[in-house]
């Protein structure tokens, strides 16, 4: 009964998450399309080189409090008021911190030409209001009501769109800045939306303080791995800004999301999927990882498809989005393998979470935002933004294999343990 009821809830907020992702996906290329063309290779590429920037230290804006609410109202719903209000505590402090220190360091990490005005509208908004919005969304995940959190995804790209088609409206060609304003705006006004969501479906937060030394430590783990992840991800971005061109940033940065695009369904599983980890890995590595696989053979098929997709129809791209993106085909077709590579990397390392191991995950991925780093430092140079697409497919392999062994690993010495624990018995002391 516990499996069938798991299964239906699976399948309706998967559903509920790919209705939202869905929509969002259509808005989302509308306004992508819209900004693209209006802002041109060089004025999008240094707002990518600033998202990117910014986005290295967003995970560390909210400190995994957020995934900690997941997991513990995931098994415990009183916990909700708790939990949700350090989750707030946390963010407003910790934001404040990283808006400081992102404010301080771009001059040296970002090209001149990129203003310092921009960097702080894109810190603002992600730091403070992307963090408030996804950890609102992470409430009603822990509750299994994704249809909030549907949303609550679908309300930023809808008033994205609406902000980019008023800026359109008043400026044909809009500068980096101008776009960073509306940006800023839009996502405050969804931030503001989704509490008063939170608050008026699930209830009131309770300030009780901090998290405590241990909790602590494990929402670091998860801020480590999602700045890691970020890291390998787009860390290359920025590094093209500074080690290339904007030109080539924003060919390259358009490819990306594109393949981001593609991969939306499995996002929505994934979501959908995150709070059934924390209770079948109540069991070990054996039941997250049981729990992963059907779900992990579906997404194969899915992301074998859409690479194939991508590969024949790379070149239709730049019809869309303008000329000046002409190479983005190409980019698109070496980036084409990322969905599988992702979504192999995805279900291992959230069956690694799932079983109590974030420490270990965001040991790989940190060894291999390493790895992202220094070969940029090589290969951009030397090739621009085909580096970076090199650079990007060698670190999703690399986390394939990282946490694939982890897996293993850690379920043959499940295994054994399982194997032995009878014989211990037998040859208690005093036998």
């Amino acid at each position: 009964m516990f499996n069938l009821s798991l299964k239906n809830g699976l399948v309706r907020n998967t559903i509920w998450m790919f209705l939202g992702q869905g929509l969002r996906l259509v808005i989302q290329a509308l306004y992508f399309v819209e900004i693209a063309r209006s802002l041109g290779a060089a004025n999008y590429g240094a707002f990518i080189g600033v998202v990117a920037l910014v986005g290295i230290a967003f995970p560390f804006g909210a400190l995994g409090s957020g995934n900690l609410l997941v997991k513990n109202v995931a098994r415990d719903r009183a916990t909700f008021p708790i939990y949700w209000g350090r989750a707030l505590a946390v963010t407003g402090a910790s934001s404040s911190l990283f808006f400081v220190v992102l404010a301080t360091l771009s001059h040296i990490v970002l090209p001149a030409a990129i203003p310092l005005r921009l960097v702080l509208l894109v810190a603002g908004a992600d730091l403070f209001g992307l963090n408030i919005i996804t950890v609102c969304g992470q409430a009603f995940q822990a509750f299994e009501q994704l249809n909030w959190t549907a949303v609550i995804n679908v309300l930023i790209s809808f008033t994205r769109l609406i902000g980019a088609v008023i800026l359109i409206r008043i400026h044909a060609h809009p500068s980096a800045l101008q776009w960073g304003y509306v940006y800023f705006l839009s996502t405050a006004a969804v931030a503001a939306t989704a509490l008063a969501l939170v608050w008026i479906k699930l209830g009131p937060p309770r300030f009780a303080g901090l998290f405590p030394g241990a909790e602590a430590r494990e929402g670091i783990y998860f801020s480590v791995s999602l700045s890691a992840q970020t890291i390998y991800n787009d860390i290359d971005k920025t590094m093209l800004a500074r080690l290339s061109t904007l030109d080539a940033t924003g060919i390259f940065g358009a490819a990306y999301r594109l393949i981001d695009v593609c991969f939306v369904p499995v996002s929505a599983l994934l979501w959908s999927a995150y709070p059934n980890f924390f209770r079948a890995g109540t069991t070990g590595i054996s039941g997250s990882f049981g729990y992963a696989k059907p779900l992990l053979l579906r997404t194969l098929a899915y992301s074998s498809i859409v690479c194939i997709f991508i590969l024949l129809s790379a070149g239709f791209v730049p019809r869309v989005i303008g000329s000046e993106y002409a190479r983005t085909a190409e980019a698109l077709r070496w980036l084409a393998p990322l969905p599988i590579l992702k979504g192999l990397h995805y279900f291992l390392s959230d069956s690694l979470t799932g079983a109590g191991h974030q420490g270990l995950r965001t040991a790989i991925q940190s060894c291999v935002a390493a790895f992202n780093i220094l070969i940029n430092l090589w290969i951009i140079p030397a090739y621009s933004w085909r580096g970076a697409a090199w650079s990007s497919v060698a670190s999703d392999a690399l986390l394939v294999c990282g946490a694939g062994a982890a897996v293993l690993i850690l379920s043959r010495r499940s295994r054994v343990r399982l194997t032995q624990a009878p014989n211990a018995i037998e040859f208690l002391p005093g036998d």
